[in-house]
């Protein structure tokens, strides 16, 4: 399954391009060690690099990046964009970020005193082939970044001749730095429109006996669900 991105053609040569979420491991996790010693237990455990679902949900879909470097001084936000063509339609943003007022989210978790609600401007534009919509969500387990993008489900199939930007809450509002042009704002997963069914019941006898036999193995021979179950992608 293809989606395509498309931006504005002036703005094309500034913005950073969205890429496959396995190109954008964080550094913590590029340097994290496989296993560490656990004190309590007296051996070498692994950590959550070595936890192959929390690697293919990190590295599932595609980034899409903050538009130019935004400069943060506890909840004052800047930005230069140089270089930006001077006759670009009005309704083209030329700005990375856009702001919520605070009772859009009051009665909710998203609200919190010093929080700011935020939109990132998302420039790409995009579309799935037909029957898929794209889940905008915070980038996982990125509890690093100093903001929560606000969860989206968008029918991009159809709703892809205009830009989908991307709401989010600035939860440190002591930050005090940059984010540089290119910084994750949210991860854009696809999604297939389908029926969902469901089904509960209690294991059968056969059924049982493959679960306790495969909860034994796995529990008998670390690496198993990465050698018999993962698959490849």
């Amino acid at each position: 399954m293809k989606i395509k991105f498309r931006c504005y053609p002036e703005l094309e040569p500034y913005l950073p391009k969205p890429t496959p979420a396995k190109r954008g491991t964080p550094d913590w996790l590029k340097t994290m060690p496989l296993t560490a010693w656990a004190t309590d237990f007296e051996e070498e455990v692994k950590t959550v690099k070595g936890c192959p679902p929390v690697i293919d949900a990190m590295t599932h879909g595609f980034m899409l990046p903050l538009a130019c470097d935004l400069h943060v001084d506890r909840g004052r936000f800047e930005w230069h964009w140089e270089g930006l063509p001077d006759d670009m339609p009005p309704h083209v943003p030329r700005s990375p970020i856009h702001f919520h007022v605070a009772e859009q989210v009051e009665g909710s978790p998203l609200f919190k005193p010093g929080w700011i609600p935020v939109k990132f401007r998302n420039l790409w534009a995009a579309e799935p082939e037909d029957g898929w919509s794209i889940l905008y969500t915070h980038p996982l387990n990125r509890l690093d970044l100093p903001y929560r993008t606000i969860t989206g489900l968008v029918d991009n199939d159809r709703y892809h001749d205009v830009f989908t930007h991307i709401p989010a809450v600035w939860t440190d509002p002591d930050f005090i730095g940059t984010l540089p042009a290119g910084t994750p704002i949210a991860q854009a997963i696809p999604v297939k429109r389908e029926t969902l069914e469901m089904e509960t019941a209690s294991m059968t006898p056969a059924e049982l006996d493959v679960f306790l036999e495969a909860t034994r193995s796995i529990n008998e021979n670390p690496g198993e669900y990465k050698r018999l179950y993962r698959v490849a992608r």
